[in-house]
């Protein structure tokens, strides 16, 4: 008897300590969810496209600056393929805890979110969640100087007067620069024919070239081709001037104030990554992106920086996504 009533005793002690060791270690463990010693190994940051194209370059310049504001290093791993729906789905299937981060061309995700929906392996509002906005690249209407055309009202006239006649070149079927053109046709309510190229070189030349009347393209693809005088600006389709091209209006200037697009840039993380986690990152990308250099190095690129917190990044996002599938949508477009 007295064996048992010390055994039970000893039970009692033991489970005892494990509960006070499970209460103490239920704060740790919230601790550590919370992001308290994050990030304490290197982030990946997964650029969905090739080395060498505009979200890489933006993508590095931004890693650099975040993993010096965070505190450890990012690095860069380029999963190209698919356009940018590869990359973008290995990173919604990644572990939420904040080592795997998108430096995503939202603009892009946004239209295939509707245009390959069914094709796609994530979906991009439940799969993934916004870190932050990086900013933004303005595109430019323009035409080859051999067609009659100076303003986006003479655009528009000379259009409707030869309906289905005037070709339009774009860099890809769902890229921003195609979609800017079905807006900017649904607005205007003129014909113009689609032509896809695989990339905005080819497209560009067969512009200058002549082959092809008119496309809207991102300004640092083109302002060469401008100042040279290869190719004849209508307007930039930002809501203001940009400095990049200050003498060229704006689409709203000239009485088109719904053709407003830029090709928007952006940090994701896979959803359910902790908020505390979260607003870290974005805290620390809002600091990297309000430093003068930082600013000076994307601008040089293009790239307007516009940081945003979480929530406006948000909103952002679902703004994007929504324009497009209602163009997609009211112009019947489909992927070729």
């Amino acid at each position: 008897m007295l064996h048992r009533l010390s055994a039970d005793k000893g039970a009692r002690i033991i489970l005892g300590a494990a509960m006070v060791a499970a209460a103490l270690a239920v704060p740790m463990s919230a601790h550590a969810q919370a992001g308290g010693n994050y990030p304490d190994k290197p982030i990946r940051l997964i650029i969905p496209y090739p080395p060498g194209g505009a979200t890489d370059v933006i993508g590095r310049i931004v890693g650099k600056h975040l993993g010096d504001e965070i505190g450890n290093q990012i690095v860069i791993e380029n999963r190209g393929g698919a356009g940018g729906n590869i990359g973008a789905a290995e990173v919604a299937r990644a572990k939420a805890d904040g080592y795997t981060l998108l430096m995503g061309a939202l603009t892009s995700h946004s239209v295939m979110a509707t245009l390959e929906k069914d094709k796609l392996q994530y979906d991009l509002r439940k799969d993934l969640t916004p870190v932050g906005i990086v900013g933004s690249v303005p595109l430019v209407a323009v035409v080859t100087p051999s067609v009659p055309i100076h303003t986006l009202k003479e655009l528009v006239d000379h259009a409707k007067k030869n309906p289905g006649k005037l070709n339009f070149a774009s860099s890809g079927a769902g890229a921003p620069q195609r979609m800017a053109m079905e807006l900017f046709k649904q607005i205007a309510g003129v014909n113009i024919v689609h032509v896809a190229y695989r990339g905005s070189g080819p497209a560009m030349t067969d512009l200058v070239g002549g082959q092809v009347e008119t496309m809207t393209e991102t300004v640092p693809a083109a302002i060469s081709f401008i100042k040279s005088g290869q190719l004849r600006p209508l307007a930039v389709l930002t809501p203001e001037r940009i400095s990049m091209l200050p003498d060229i209006p704006t689409a709203k200037e000239q009485g088109f104030s719904g053709f407003n697009v830029s090709s928007l840039f952006g940090v994701m993380a896979p959803a359910g990554t902790p908020v505390p986690v979260v607003d870290k990152l974005n805290k620390a990308l809002t600091t990297a992106l309000a430093r003068a250099e930082v600013k000076a190095q994307l601008l040089e690129q293009g790239v307007y920086a516009d940081a945003l917190s979480v929530e406006a990044s948000k909103t952002r996002l679902n703004a994007e996504i929504e324009q497009w599938a209602k163009v997609i949508r009211d112009g019947k477009i489909s992927v070729n």
